[in-house]
């Protein structure tokens, strides 16, 4: 029977029981970052702006060369226009990044794990770079809603499906 490091067998599963689910974020990291301050660039007086602001929010996930490591990518782009005359005011990109070590996910649940857990993670993090990356731009701080994951991930995959149906229809 093998042990593990203390000297008792290692914990089995029992029959019937799900594996216990491991996540750690391995690393976090700005894959790129673009910030256009199109006031500042044509010199608009800020006191006229009331900024209608836009979040766009795609996500990525694929396996790393390392059993069990994960990297997914949030990509946000936000976009500002003036109410009144809807000229734009400025646009962020921002893709961050993040390693996860994930284990005890099933195969068949690995796909959304990825895609609405491992995001909701790190989300706090890129609200605050969006937040001070606005506030240093000479905007108010902009600190975006909470993304609702879940429905994302739902909704890319009605598209996928909406996608598919025109294309089975044509054969």
């Amino acid at each position: 029977m093998a042990e593990n490091g203390n000297g008792a067998a290692p914990e089995q599963p029992q029959a019937g029981q799900a594996p216990q689910v491991k996540m750690n974020v391995l690393g976090q990291f700005i894959r790129d970052m673009s910030f256009e301050n199109i006031v500042a660039q044509k010199g608009v007086s800020s006191a006229d702006i009331q900024p209608d602001i836009q979040v766009q929010v795609s996500l990525d996930a694929r396996k790393r060369g390392v059993e069990h490591q994960y990297e997914v990518v949030s990509k946000f782009k936000v976009t500002s226009a003036n109410k009144a005359d809807k000229s734009p005011l400025f646009l962020l990109e921002l893709d961050y990044g993040a390693i996860f070590h994930v284990e005890g996910v099933p195969e068949e649940q690995l796909h959304p794990f990825l895609l609405i857990e491992c995001p909701r993670m790190v989300f706090p993090f890129v609200r605050r770079i969006i937040s001070d990356v606005t506030r240093d731009g000479g905007f108010a701080p902009l600190n975006i809603d909470t993304v609702d994951f879940l429905a994302l991930y739902r909704q890319e995959l009605a598209r996928r499906a909406a996608e598919q149906k025109p294309a089975e229809q044509v054969s």
